[in-house]
């Protein structure tokens, strides 16, 4: 008669992960089914007075509440180039103040002091190609001409890290740098009011309950603002930018 040794805290199922014949890979594909808690957020954006409130700097806007709504404030690290806030769960909010194209930089600095993994950080900024208003979560991607995002993928060698990108409006190529560095007009501040309250939603729903879950609620577009007539002759335009300059 075969004598069960396993331990009696262990309970007797046919595929635990434990089971020697199904192994680590068991484990780890329940591991890759859990929600993954975020030990860092970041947001992108470019530092200093004259960028703030700026298309860019739409990742610095959304930590910003982030750390209002969980009654901390950011700190100067200067050796990492960043400012930090701790959150209540322990995990950490940071704006790399490197300027957005080394936004890698900052970041790798952190991950590598907390010895984080990339699927251990949630990476949020803007998105010129998505209608103001847009949330879209990704598990990886490339860079899709961001270069906050370029510089990330290639300090920390993979682009395979969650983020969200937040929709800012679209522009034409030529434009795009001064489309990312102005400022949101006073027409768009009741969607822009409104895109940061959802984001700051999704974001904590990520958190919880995992990118899956806040992509299935929060991915739908957002209802369209009223807008005034327009005279007969006049059209309107959709060529949303996709490509980041800055």
């Amino acid at each position: 008669m075969s004598v069960d040794h396993r331990p009696s805290n262990v309970p007797t199922v046919i595929d635990h992960p434990y089971n020697s014949d199904f192994g680590l890979s068991t484990l780890d594909r329940m591991r890759s089914i859990q929600p993954v808690s975020f030990k860092l957020i970041a947001g992108l954006g470019n530092p200093g007075r004259q960028y703030e409130s700026t298309r860019h700097n739409i990742g610095f806007m959304l930590l910003d509440r982030m750390a209002t709504a969980e009654g901390t404030e950011f700190k100067e690290i200067t050796r990492w180039q960043s400012e930090l806030a701790k959150l209540q769960d322990g995990s950490w909010l940071i704006k790399p103040q490197t300027f957005m194209n080394l936004s890698g930089r900052a970041l790798q600095q952190v991950m590598n002091f907390y010895k984080l993994e990339p699927r251990e950080i949630l990476v949020i900024y803007d998105d010129a190609s998505l209608p103001l208003g847009t949330l879209r979560f990704r598990e990886k991607g490339s860079a899709g001409g961001h270069n906050g995002i370029k510089s990330i993928i290639a300090q920390i060698s993979t682009q395979e890290f969650p983020r969200l990108k937040i929709g800012i409006g679209g522009s034409g190529p030529a434009d795009m740098s001064s489309h990312v560095l102005g400022k949101f007009s006073e027409e768009e501040g009741p969607m822009l009011e409104n895109t940061l309250a959802r984001a700051l939603d999704a974001v904590q729903l990520a958190r919880t309950k995992g990118i899956s879950e806040a992509s299935n609620k929060f991915h739908q577009k957002p209802a369209p603002e009223p807008q005034a007539e327009k005279p007969d002759d006049e059209t309107d335009e959709d060529s949303p930018g996709s490509e980041r300059i800055i």
